[in-house]
């Protein structure tokens, strides 16, 4: 089933796309991301132009965290307030992260910029995520139960003034610190059309010190109102979103992240964030195989 695609200029195959955003909105429900991490990268492989999938993966990723928010929503697994100063932080790095989108534009370098920072991040998070699932999986195979990890926040953070209390989170912390942790996700989010919980949920976790059972939860809170204020930045300023592209990978992501939710109750952890570490890395590979070799069409821009 051809479908055309009026911002990126092409057609593609309309199911391949829904079961993409499918694969997002299940990696949503299952660790609390929103997906676009991969979404827009996959989309790059499958031709379409990286500034077009970047700012439709932003819109997709929308979707899939409603979705996420709203199961977790009642199991009681949401901050809202950490999750509200996580957004007013956002917010402003979204506008930020605007600036230098156009600026890179202008330059006529966002592709390649897009297509560097994805590999530099998906490289590291993805190994640092493979080396601390084989760690968790070594004690289950020795017959040694592992020693739990003290839950506290890091002590740049309890350093910080102006405390206030996160009962569901169960921290007197700072809201300085959610507030930057924000900022830096949205411009991340900007940029690249990613929602940001790779990089919020361990810094949730290890920074800040959430409880684990309200981190995804908060995670995806952030992820909706932030990815909405980007999408609507991109369409206003950009023009790079492709409504009939997002509406594809909406209707995927909005089925898979139910699946993924019920996936996470059942499954363990461990072996989940390991099959996630062994898809980045190689993502990150092929992202960094496509920088080293000659496109199939070559363009030069010269003066009129």
């Amino acid at each position: 089933m051809d479908v055309y695609l009026p911002i990126a200029n092409l057609s593609v195959n309309g199911l391949f796309i829904v079961l993409l955003g499918g694969l997002t909105g299940i990696l949503s429900g299952l660790f609390g991301v929103g997906g676009g991490f991969l979404t827009t990268p996959l989309l790059i492989f499958y031709g379409i132009p990286p500034t077009v999938a970047a700012a439709s993966a932003a819109t997709q990723v929308t979707g899939a965290s409603v979705s996420g928010v709203l199961a977790h929503s009642k199991q009681r697994g949401v901050d809202y307030r950490m999750g509200a100063v996580m957004v007013g932080g956002g917010i402003v790095g979204a506008l930020i992260g605007a600036l230098l989108f156009s600026a890179l534009q202008a330059l006529g370098q966002i592709d390649v910029v897009i297509n560097v920072l994805y590999v530099l991040m998906l490289g590291t998070i993805g190994s640092l995520m493979m080396r601390e699932s084989i760690d968790a999986l070594r004690p289950a195979k020795s017959g040694k139960a592992s020693q739990p990890r003290k839950r506290r926040h890091h002590p740049l953070v309890a350093g910080l003034p102006f405390r206030w209390r996160f009962y569901r989170s169960g921290l007197y912390i700072s809201p300085l610190a959610p507030l930057i942790l924000g900022v830096l996700v949205g411009i991340l989010t900007m940029l690249m059309g990613v929602g940001g919980g790779f990089l919020l949920v361990p810094a949730m976790l290890y920074l800040l010190g959430m409880s684990g059972n309200v981190v995804v939860g908060t995670s995806l809170f952030q992820i909706l109102f932030v990815t909405m204020v980007t999408t609507m930045t991109h369409a206003l300023t950009t023009k790079a979103v492709d409504i009939v592209l997002a509406g594809l990978l909406l209707l995927g992501s909005v089925m898979g992240a139910q699946f993924g939710t019920q996936i996470a109750m059942k499954a363990r952890p461990e072996v989940l964030r390991l099959v996630l570490a062994g898809i980045v890395i190689l993502v990150a590979l092929r992202m960094l195989y496509g920088l080293g070799v000659q496109p199939d069409e070559i363009y030069t821009v010269s003066p009129l």
